[in-house]
């Protein structure tokens, strides 16, 4: 579906938040019990629900399987969509450097030979899903249904993704309609890597996973490191995920510590240089779409008002495994799950992940916002 939208970028870093202080709320003791009941919840062979409250980290494990070799917060899952999070930190940081202005041509870029329309996408476009591109390419059906049930991204390589944007022409105007879509990220990624001359994932190595520690992530999967991922049921296991050519919307895997460590930057960025000027941009409205524009959008999170501030979250899933990551400055709370299950039809899991994060109390022990 499309909406009207409203956008703007490059925009001025937000400004400066007030940081929370180092206590903790009434309530933070019920962490472990609320998580337990969010890992049951989920019924997922696999389910972790980690949880950082001013730097002092929860973490539970659970699952309906047998316990793998290693300890279920030590493994990798796959974040999926959540990917698009790291993309966005990644453009915001280029930017944030002058390496790039966001405003680049996209086809140009990649070696279009005659020129885009009257207006160009641009690679802030891609990032904000405002480019008129649909969710995937046009032909990326027909090759990825012989392996629908096990991999059928990995059926579609970084060559048909960069031909299809540049075959396809949208009927609306880049940058006045929201349309969700991985086709579009992923084009960003061979975007930056073309505007670079340096592939998306190493991007990604040098400029976030390396100065942020996060050494136990990566865009591609490792044996005997990662979870496994199961189908709706929790039974028969799949394959790892191969993102084929949308790594960029897709490819990450993460330990949940890991994915806290990314979080925790996000809530002070001032203890991450040289990444503070990018996550604080990524805090900063860009997008704002559909009925009296409630719907608001930074360059890599969805942002939703509590009585407190605002919360930052991104969701995600591939065949077998889901992932959710948020946080909230104004309670110095992050929260990252992920489980080892196809997502279903009324699943609790993102759900049950979002209105722990929502319902959280300020320091002042105002009573929880509603979950909107």
């Amino acid at each position: 579906m499309t909406t009207a939208c409203r956008t703007s970028w490059p925009g001025p870093p937000a400004g400066r938040e007030d940081e929370p202080a180092p206590d903790t709320a009434d309530g933070d003791g019920d962490w472990p019990q609320r998580l337990a009941e969010a890992v049951t919840a989920a019924d997922a062979p696999d389910a972790v629900f980690a949880v950082s409250r001013h730097g002092r980290r929860t973490v539970v494990t659970g699952g309906t399987g047998p316990s793998p070799g290693r300890p279920r917060d030590r493994l990798r899952y796959e974040i999926g969509s959540a990917t698009k999070a790291y993309t966005g930190l990644l453009l915001a940081h280029l930017v944030d450097s002058g390496l790039l202005t966001g405003g680049e041509p996209a086809a140009a870029l990649l070696g279009a030979r005659r020129p885009p329309g009257r207006t160009p996408v641009t690679l802030a476009h891609l990032m904000t899903h405002t480019a008129g591109l649909p969710a995937l390419p046009a032909g990326f059906y027909p090759r990825a249904l012989p392996a629908w049930r096990t991999n059928p991204y990995g059926r579609y390589p970084d060559a048909r993704v960069v031909d299809a944007f540049l075959r396809h022409r949208s009927r609306h105007r880049p940058g006045t309609r929201w349309h969700y879509s991985n086709f579009g990220v992923a084009v960003l990624g061979h975007a930056l890597g073309a505007a670079t001359g340096t592939d998306w994932q190493d991007l990604l190595t040098r400029h976030l996973l390396d100065p942020l520690a996060l050494h136990d992530t990566a865009p591609h999967p490792a044996d005997g490191l990662d979870a496994v991922g199961h189908g709706k049921d929790g039974t028969g296991t799949l394959p790892a995920f191969d993102a084929g050519g949308f790594r960029a919307a897709g490819a990450v895997r993460a330990t949940p510590h890991d994915l806290l460590t990314f979080l925790e930057a996000h809530l002070g960025p001032d203890r991450c240089p040289p990444l503070t000027g990018a996550l604080r941009a990524v805090r900063t409205p860009v997008l704002r779409r559909g009925f009296g524009h409630r719907h608001v959008h930074t360059v890599a999170w969805f942002r939703h008002p509590t009585d407190g501030g605002p919360l930052y979250f991104h969701s995600g899933a591939t065949l077998g495994q889901q992932a959710f990551l948020g946080f909230r400055p104004d309670t110095g709370t992050a929260l990252a799950a992920v489980c080892t299950r196809r997502f279903r039809s009324n699943d609790p899991f993102v759900s049950t992940a979002y209105a722990l994060l929502a319902e959280q109390r300020q320091r002042n022990g105002t009573a929880p916002a509603a979950v909107r």
